[in-house]
């Protein structure tokens, strides 16, 4: 774009940090998973939301790119009267709640790739300049933006961006992503490096079936594996959903839903993406495969009563621990047991490692369900019946043969 202004070099002395190192950038979409690459010096001590708010309003006119200090009190110095700090308190806890751990780090991953990619170049950071972030989301299409050379993905770009929009929001100084060198050069990448979305391999009941033959029954890991996968199929759960749940209601403080076991099947309440749901998984034609079953089997040789459903296994497999299952778990649950059952056994297997994640079993539900469309978008919570569609896909695919329906 020939008006993007030069911009000046800034002296790093001045600034007083020493060079930095280019960062790699992760561009796996697929498993919408955030960038895990390492933040540029002083990267981390940028400060999140959470001190945003404990500022309170005396955000600066030019907060310093890598100062965590010019988001907080002076000295400690508290900024509020007194009587007003417990509801202080109260609002950074609202703050954290208003997005998940996931997109908190997200957030702080993309804006510390910016914040990288601005002291190499020797730019400003603040006030935001739309040229400054134009600049960038070029570089990082055309592979110059980390050592790596790699040309980030359109859906990474556009990640970034909404980073970049968020943390600069959060910092009282808008980004205006209308302006022209920003929504002209998006244009741009979006119509020369666009592509089909990467979507996992939906893992159909016959898959599924050959999965759990991978399992050990006799180990109490097998018996949780077993439980995950099954309630995964039969309740369209995504990954993260599947670990936050409790055996109760109101039983832990990160937990976000919990299970009934009645006499028909399972009613499972959760606070997905589209607020609180209720799920109804029926039981099975077999105890083999019933999810009610194996979930029933892993609660009583696991004893667990309360708090967490899904736990780790420690101890060589004979010990439960308190704690949380993460949800990178399901991912490799799921991974590696289709790989093991030998799904898409046609594919070379460095191809197939790469179709299978949690979201698989979420996608096997809506593919082969032969129920209206309109139940299968409500167990999934989807607020759309076209997002539900694309689930949909292996199932419909040539269900209509426009070619013989010609004459053909």
């Amino acid at each position: 774009m020939a008006d993007f202004v030069e911009q000046k070099p800034k002296n790093h002395a001045e600034r007083g940090s020493g060079p930095s190192h280019s960062t790699g950038a992760g561009d796996d979409i697929a498993d919408a998973r955030p960038s895990t690459e390492p933040a540029a010096s002083g990267a981390d001590d940028l400060p999140d939301i959470v001190d945003v708010v404990m500022a309170m309003g005396r955000a600066p006119e030019h907060p310093p790119a890598d100062d965590l200090s010019s988001l907080l009190p002076v000295d400690g110095t508290p900024r509020l009267p007194a009587h007003l700090e417990t509801l202080a308190g109260r609002a950074r806890d609202y703050v954290e709640a208003a997005s998940s751990a996931n997109t908190r780090r997200a957030y702080a991953s993309d804006w510390g790739h910016f914040v990288s990619w601005c002291r190499r170049q020797g730019v400003e950071m603040f006030p935001p300049d739309p040229q400054v972030v134009g600049l960038y989301i070029t570089a990082q299409a055309s592979g110059t933006a980390t050592g790596d050379k790699r040309p980030g993905s359109v859906s990474t770009i556009e990640r970034r961006l909404s980073s970049l929009t968020w943390n600069y929001a959060q910092r009282g100084q808008p980004l205006d992503r209308k302006d022209r060198h920003i929504a002209t050069v998006m244009a741009g990448i979006r119509n020369r490096h666009a592509a089909p979305p990467r979507q996992k391999e939906a893992i159909l009941p016959e898959d599924l079936i050959a999965m759990l033959e991978t399992l050990d029954r006799g180990s109490l890991r097998g018996l949780r594996d077993r439980a995950m996968l099954l309630l995964g199929f039969a309740g369209g759960l995504r990954r993260s959903e599947i670990v936050a749940l409790d055996v109760g209601r109101d039983q832990t403080e990160d937990g976000r839903g919990w299970i009934e076991i009645l006499e028909k099947g399972l009613l499972v309440t959760l606070r997905g993406k589209t607020g609180w749901r209720e799920i109804e998984v029926g039981r099975g034609s077999s105890d083999a495969t019933c999810p009610i079953v194996a979930l029933e089997t892993w609660l009583k040789l696991a004893r667990i009563a309360h708090g967490p459903l899904f736990r780790r296994v420690t101890g060589q497999g004979k010990a439960v621990g308190a704690g949380r299952l993460n949800d990178q778990e399901i991912a490799r649950l799921v991974k590696r047991t289709a790989l093991a059952a030998g799904v898409r056994g046609d594919l070379p297997e460095g191809q197939r490692g790469k179709l299978f994640a949690g979201h698989s079993l979420r996608s096997g539900l809506a593919s082969s369900a032969e129920v209206d469309e309109r139940y299968v978008q409500k167990h999934l919570g989807h607020t759309s019946a076209e997002m539900t569609r694309k689930y949909q896909r292996r199932r419909d695919r040539f269900r209509v043969n426009l070619t013989k329906a010609s004459g053909l």
